[in-house]
């Protein structure tokens, strides 16, 4: 099989990390699904971050660029590397293709994030401890950002057919986001980024939400709190361990 070729991998995964950004300049500015594809129009979600938190990716797609062709310079023949490789390639195939589609269908699109999210998780999970700026803190940021938004996907989604009521849906997926960012960054105490990420989507939550769902924001402010101690957790671990 090609992908066992460790340098060819590396030269793919690199690529990869190319072809996700290329994607935005085909879909520029978007900042959620067209109501109008849902059963149940939506115009304003609860649940989706203020604006300006989609700025995180110009930070996630240069440190990714940046990680990924470090690793094909330097680490092409490392095992260690290597293991990340694979979930990688999945994740940033599926995630060059997302934008065409989330314009199209809000369904697909939901189906297509949680898999970039999965693939992303099980590369955090496999990423070296050594050499963090290059490898587990951009894919960090890159699955921090995933986990919160394949959240607000599947909430936007089972709001917009009719399966749950809006504030059900954001209350239950918001407590799903803070969760399982609670729980990766426990595990993974080499990827503070992780965290950060996810916090930066729950404040941003918080601050379109003021004055609209006073409940939904302090939830969202509740867990970024509640995230912020395993992510300061593993800042600390980090900096004792490169003392």
């Amino acid at each position: 099989m090609i992908l066992n070729s460790r340098k060819v991998a590396a030269a793919i995964t690199a690529f990869l990390s190319l072809t996700l950004v290329g994607s935005n300049f085909f879909v520029p500015n978007f900042r959620g699904y067209d109501d109008t594809l849902l059963p149940v129009p939506l115009p304003d979600p609860l649940i989706v971050p203020a604006a300006y938190a989609f700025a995180i990716w110009g930070p996630i797609f240069i440190w990714l660029i940046i990680g990924l062709v470090w690793a094909f310079v330097k680490r092409a023949d490392n095992a260690e590397w290597h293991a990340t490789r694979l979930p990688l390639i999945i994740s940033l195939t599926v995630g060059t293709f997302w934008l065409p589609v989330a314009v199209v269908s809000p369904l697909w699109s939901t189906v297509m994030i949680c898999i970039m999210l999965a693939s992303a998780l099980v590369a955090l999970y496999r990423s070296p401890n050594h050499n963090s700026g290059f490898g587990a803190w951009p894919i960090g940021l890159y699955a921090g950002w995933l986990s919160a938004a394949s959240c607000v996907s599947v909430s936007v989604l089972l709001t917009g057919y009719g399966i749950l009521t809006e504030t059900v849906s954001t209350v239950l997926f918001l407590g799903l986001a803070i969760a399982i960012g609670f729980a990766v960054q426990w595990m993974i105490k080499r990827a503070p980024t992780y965290g950060l990420a996810v916090m930066w989507a729950l404040i941003a939550v918080a601050v379109g939400t003021f004055g609209r769902a006073e409940m939904i924001a302090y939830l969202a402010l509740t867990g970024a709190i509640l995230i912020s101690l395993p992510t300061l957790r593993a800042l600390y671990l980090r900096a004792g361990a490169t003392a």
